[in-house]
């Protein structure tokens, strides 16, 4: 019988965990070295949760879900795209289905940058110390990222779920990857899904005989 221990022995030894883990003991020990703690870093943690489905929903939608773009006779094609497309012809292959490590050294500094920049306007509303409050925003997102990769990877394995929360998201993930791509976007949450009406009865939804492939030719 398969363990969450098992499951988490085998996480943190793929090579982007301990990536993911060191930019959030980073994180922490910026926002420790800030100092300045108010209800403003409570306003930040529960507006990036806030976010978080209908990022992930979009995200999942429109770039992982892409179509190749084809212009004077050439295929064009996002690289994150057609990785998804590999991961959904071999969804309980491991290997693919955590962030790959490139794109993970792409979006720590990304997020940062993207945390900084929205710091400017969020503080003429919110003031208090930018800063501090940046370096919560980024903790914050960076445990967040780390939490997807956790979940999405948990769903492939064969570990069966047991709470109720769990069980929830490995239903809806699971019936992306083999009932239907069109819906259950949804990774760490089903709130997306249910706000953007992609949640539906489970019973009302067709089998899809493109949901290996994404109804894109296989190269």
């Amino acid at each position: 019988m398969l363990t969450l221990a098992d499951c988490w022995r085998s996480f943190i030894r793929r090579r982007t965990p301990p990536l993911l883990a060191a930019a959030i003991l980073a994180a922490l020990a910026v926002r420790i070295a800030f100092g300045h703690y108010d209800w403003r870093d409570l306003v930040v943690l529960a507006g990036v949760l806030g976010l978080t489905p209908l990022a992930e929903w979009l995200i999942h939608v429109y770039l992982l879900h892409a179509k190749p773009l084809r212009m004077r006779g050439r295929r064009y094609d996002l690289v994150a795209a057609r990785e998804h497309r590999a991961h959904h012809l071999a969804p309980a292959e491991l290997d693919g289905v955590l962030i790959p490590r490139y794109a993970v050294l792409i979006f720590i500094p990304q997020i940062a940058l993207t945390v900084w920049a929205l710091s400017f306007p969020i503080h003429l509303v919110l003031g208090g110390d930018r800063m501090a409050h940046a370096a919560t925003g980024v903790l914050v997102s960076y445990a967040i990222l780390a939490s997807y990769e956790w979940c999405h990877f948990l769903i492939h394995t064969p570990y069966r779920p047991r709470g109720r929360y769990y069980r929830t998201i490995w239903r809806g993930h699971r019936l992306h990857h083999y009932k239907n791509e069109h819906y259950w976007f949804g990774v760490t949450s089903t709130l997306g899904d249910r706000m953007l009406r992609t949640a539906p009865d489970q019973a009302d939804v067709p089998k899809s005989q493109t949901a290996r492939t994404l109804g894109v030719e296989v190269r």
